[in-house]
């Protein structure tokens, strides 16, 4: 028996519903959300809420009009999986936000971060002793966090954490859990039903493949707004107690 019959065995009896939360609010990054929500939304007896603070209307980056589903609240207690894209730098310090984060995070199977996500992840506490990878704009703040930063665009998994920069991340972190959940033939279906098979146009989709010009043009271009991001994970690394 190979191992991926071993592994579509294991998940035959294994269809309960799976509830999986996806953090929205003002100013978060829909890139980073929209992929993984329809793989997870398109697999059968599965519940996505996008979680936020209130129901009202709120807008995505730049703007992409958004309304939660469920509230801090009301979310399910118990998460198959709890999920962030990246959110402004002030998210990182909302205690609301964080709180629940640490409080659905600390019970949920898996715990997902794409691009600075991972950031909101550590400033709820979620990432200290782990290894996880962002955005590379901000590789240098992880360790803010106490996180082991693993400098790849590639998915970044370390027990029950998962993380991955954007882009790509947020499909190839779903396939991975499709395949922890429902098995990996279920993850191969979904997998070829959206088509994943990323041939990007000018191939300079990482710092390696860009080269030094680019990518310094890339990190200046971002330079300003990426300042409250370092500011806010100075005070965290106060608050985590954690040595930079």
């Amino acid at each position: 028996m190979t191992d991926d019959q071993r592994d579509d065995d294991q998940h035959e009896d294994d269809q309960r519903e799976l509830d999986i939360a996806i953090l929205v609010c003002p100013g978060y990054m829909p890139v980073d959300v929209i992929g993984f929500h329809w793989a997870m939304s398109a697999l059968p007896r599965t519940r996505v809420h996008l979680v936020g603070r209130t129901l009202d209307e709120i807008a995505g980056h730049p703007h992409f009009p958004t309304r939660a589903t469920t509230t801090f609240e009301d979310c399910p207690a118990d998460l198959d999986v709890l999920f962030t894209g990246a959110v402004p730098a002030d998210v990182l310090e909302d205690a609301e936000t964080l709180a629940f984060l640490a409080d659905r995070g600390g019970r949920a199977r898996w715990v997902a971060g794409v691009c600075a996500g991972s950031l909101l992840l550590g400033a709820a506490g979620l990432l200290q002793g782990y290894r996880a990878t962002t955005n590379f704009h901000v590789y240098g703040l992880l360790p803010y966090y106490g996180a082991t930063l693993v400098p790849t665009n590639r998915v970044v998994e370390d027990r029950d954490r998962i993380t991955a920069g954007p882009g790509t991340g947020a499909h190839e972190i779903a396939l991975r859990l499709i395949q922890d959940l429902r098995g990996t033939e279920a993850a191969r279906l979904t997998e070829l039903t959206m088509e994943y098979a990323p041939r990007p146009l000018f191939g300079v989709g990482t710092p390696e493949l860009a080269g030094p010009e680019l990518t310094q043009a890339a990190l200046g271009a971002a330079a300003k707004g990426l300042t409250p991001f370092l500011e806010v994970s100075q005070r965290a690394a106060d608050r985590l107690g954690v040595a930079v």
